[in-house]
């Protein structure tokens, strides 16, 4: 049988598989883009802030992923929530230094007419601020969201939902009918799925980033 007739044979399945892979990594950059912004917001004013929450969500990236889930699962046990928390920490280091570098480079004058017009921190900060670092901040979750891609491939190892248990169960069954099929159709779902999302990043820039700022 050839990767062809494999995908076709096992459709439903690889399609089940394939969501839930999108569903998990989607979730997981959005629980993160919220922790990120917060703490970016935070923190983006005082230099000693930024450096120690950039530091520590970059040695959160350095714990190796089967690391990382066999901490997790003696609290957590087996399955997706394991798996989650592992993705939501291991996209906060993208978003989290985005939104400090965007929050950072927002030009003071602009602020300063903000304010000179009447609006108070709460208003100069969510209709001026967050919108100037915007792009920087979707540039953080579209890095997060493709590095959550590969890594929710290891989530297999907690039982974690996706293309993971495909690539495993080939990669575990090597030489044996199929195993090379099963690899393959994990891995080139990671792909095609991850450049899918990547357009659709596209599409969220363009419509949700004005002109003006695009240059």
């Amino acid at each position: 049988m050839n990767l062809l007739e494999y995908v076709v044979d096992r459709w439903d399945r690889l399609a089940l598989q394939s969501w839930l892979h999108v569903s998990a990594v989607v979730q997981a950059t959005l629980l993160a883009a919220v922790a990120g912004v917060l703490i970016g917001i935070a923190v983006y004013r005082s230099p000693i802030g930024s450096a120690v929450a950039t530091a520590l969500a970059s040695t959160i990236l350095t714990i190796p992923s089967f690391a990382l889930l066999g901490l997790l699962i003696p609290v957590f046990g087996l399955g997706p929530t394991p798996a989650i928390i592992a993705l939501v920490l291991y996209a906060l280091l993208p978003i989290t230094r985005n939104t400090i570098v965007g929050l950072a480079g927002v030009d003071p004058a602009v602020t300063d007419a903000a304010k000179g017009i009447g609006m108070n921190r709460a208003a100069v900060l969510t209709r001026v601020e967050l919108r100037l670092a915007w792009p920087a901040i979707l540039a953080g979750m579209r890095v997060a969201t493709q590095m959550l891609m590969g890594i929710a491939v290891i989530a297999a190892y907690a039982k974690g939902p996706g293309l993971g248990g495909e690539v495993f169960a080939g990669l575990t069954r090597a030489g044996s009918a199929n195993a090379t099929n099963e690899a393959l159709a994990g891995t080139l779902g990671v792909v095609i799925l991850a450049l899918l999302l990547e357009g659709i990043y596209f599409l969220i820039a363009r419509f949700t980033v004005s002109r003006g700022i695009r240059g």
